[in-house]
């Protein structure tokens, strides 16, 4: 039998899903090239939007008609099951806090397909370091599906972490629901997790996963020494959602803007040309035109590398959609606005390093050509094709928003 392991949304999603394919390719299961030619499909869920929820249950409906084998895992599998039951009420839905089980699961429901398969490692590779995270946003419905912060092993990650360099990969990814606590309930911390994995001999970048301010703001002193080896990105994913003190208040982020910036500053003292990506959610119920100001302001003043803009999704259950929430047409016309001073910003931050030279890594193929990583991880299309996992030296010579374009300076 075959099967496809269709994984959505978020970074460690996808590293679970290529965990979930390990498993099944253990018990002799062969991997199909889409869902379309498997047997068994298994639909490794996001629900973090109205949006998203609707494509998934879609898909289920798609995937019914094509008379497949469905297994859902993934956070619509924790915090929505009913939804999934009254669709595929004889089908096996597991949560993330049961894919310890997952191999039993399939053994006890397909047997085991023959002696297991090998599965061709690529050039990146994905390592989550916990489930669930400290926070209690009132908007959020992941963490319905994930729980509180458990963080899994040092010894075992450093373990994993060692196999994914051994098996070729280049760039590893080291993620969590919000990385920057990893550790904090079981007496260890992230930087001491990225230093063993640093003894790692081999010519590999690590990028870090997204990480909340407040928690970062405990380990970034050790942290940002880190960043001095060539191997490790230097590149934060910090949300901070909103620029006014207010609706971070009622989001119950647990910090403000100004404590926001306060470190963003400290780390570009640190390292001048660490890259910030950020996201903003826009139209969080309650939010006034002032509000919606004071998030420009900040977009103006914190001059992100990347900006991800998000409209605020009621999502069933959590606090956020009890309130008073924004008019659709007042949403869109937010949205719109802070898109183009997005744009705007991003294009000046970017057209900067147009002429400069950078040491970069191959990472993927896109529909201009093969994309590049530098050290502070900016995506430059190279017009080439060039192996991925390649290190090669590159110079910008334009770029777009929320892109940059460049030349192999290695010919």
């Amino acid at each position: 039998m075959k099967y496809f392991v269709e994984s959505y949304g978020c970074t460690m999603n996808y590293g679970e899903g290529r965990k979930l394919s390990r498993d099944m390719a253990s018990m002799g299961y062969q991997e199909a090239e889409t869902a379309e030619e498997a047997d068994i499909v298994v639909l490794n869920t996001c629900t973090v939007v109205e949006t998203t929820e609707k494509k998934m249950l879609a898909r289920i409906s798609e995937l019914k008609k094509l008379k497949k084998e469905i297994i859902v895992t993934g956070c619509m599998a924790k915090a929505q099951p009913k939804r999934i039951e009254i669709r595929l009420p004889e089908s096996i839905i597991l949560p993330p806090e049961d894919y310890h089980a997952f191999s039993k699961e399939i053994a006890n429901r397909y047997g085991i397909a023959g002696p297991a398969l090998p599965l061709v490692q690529g050039t990146d590779a994905i390592l989550p370091i916990a489930q669930g995270c400290l926070g209690n946003c009132s908007y959020c419905i992941t963490k319905f599906a994930r729980g509180k912060l458990k963080s899994y092993d040092p010894a075992e990650l450093k373990s994993e972490f060692d196999s994914f360099v051994d098996g070729g990969a280049k760039e590893i990814l080291v993620t969590a629901q919000d990385t920057a606590c990893y550790g904090f309930d079981t007496g260890h911390d992230l930087p001491a997790i990225l230093r063993s994995m640093l003894q790692k001999d081999g010519e590999y970048r690590v990028r870090i996963g997204m990480m909340n301010p407040n928690h970062l703001k405990r380990i970034v002193d050790d942290l940002l020494p880190l960043m001095d080896d060539g191997r490790m990105y230097r590149f934060l994913h910090i949300p901070v959602q909103s620029g006014s003190n207010a609706v971070l208040k009622n989001m119950r982020r647990g910090y403000t803007a100004e404590s926001f910036m306060d470190l963003v500053d400290h780390m570009r003292e640190s390292i001048p040309d660490i890259s910030i990506a950020t996201d903003i959610i826009t139209g969080f119920p309650g939010e006034s035109d002032e509000d919606h100001e004071l998030t420009k302001q900040l977009i103006r003043e914190l001059r992100a590398d990347t900006l991800n803009i998000t409209r605020f999704s009621s999502r069933p259950g959590t606090d956020a959609a009890n309130m008073t929430q924004i008019h659709g047409r007042i949403l869109k016309e937010r949205s719109t606005d802070l898109t183009e001073l997005k744009n705007q910003v991003e294009y000046e931050v970017n057209s900067k390093l147009i002429g400069k030279r950078f040491k970069a890594l191959a990472t993927e193929v896109g529909k201009e050509g093969t994309i590049v990583r530098t050290g502070n991880y900016r995506p430059v299309v190279i017009r080439e094709d060039i192996p991925l996992g390649t290190f090669l030296e590159i110079e910008v010579t334009d770029c777009r928003s929320t892109y940059l374009f460049g030349k192999s300076c290695n010919n």
